[in-house]
C-alpha cells in the first residue's frame, strides 16, 4: 500500500464458494455472472479499508486454466482485490493490462520477501 501512496486500514478477505460469490455479485453489483474476486471499498481518505470476497472454486479453475499453482493464483486474486481497493480498475483492455502489470510486480515482491524470510 505504501508503494501506492496509501495506508493500510482494515481489510477483510472472505473465501467463499461460487454460489455465494455469484449471489453477492448479483445482489450488490447487479452482475449476474461468476467472478473470482469482488472488492468493496470503505476507504477513508488515503487509508484503505474494505472487504475482498474470493471464490475458491474460481481460483482453483483459473489455476488449472493458466497452469499455475493454486497458492500462486490465490495470491494474484488477493493482490487484484487490494488493487481494486486502492483504486485500480479493469474495465477496459488498457486498464486490464495495467492491472496485470501491477499484479505481476507485487507477486514478484511477495516471492522475494518469502525467500528473504526463508519461507520458500
Amino acid at each position: 500500500m505504501e508503494r501506492e501512496g496509501k495506508k493500510c486500514g482494515t481489510i477483510t478477505i472472505l473465501i467463499e464458494r461460487d454460489e455465494e460469490v455469484h449471489k453477492i455479485n448479483k445482489q450488490y453489483l447487479d452482475h449476474d455472472w461468476l467472478t473470482d474476486v469482488i472488492a468493496f471499498d470503505y476507504n477513508e481518505g488515503s487509508v484503505v479499508n474494505g472487504d475482498i470476497v474470493i471464490s475458491a472454486e474460481r481460483v482453483r479453475e483459473n489455476a488449472k486454466t493458466y497452469r499455475e499453482e493454486e497458492e500462486e493464483e490465490m495470491r494474484r486474486v488477493m493482490i487484484h482485490g487490494v488493487l481494486h481497493l486502492i483504486g485500480y480498475e479493469d474495465d477496459t483492455p488498457e486498464k486490464k493490462r495495467e492491472m496485470r502489470k501491477k499484479e505481476d510486480e507485487y507477486l514478484k515482491r511477495w516471492k522475494k520477501k518469502e525467500k528473504k524470510d526463508g519461507r520458500v
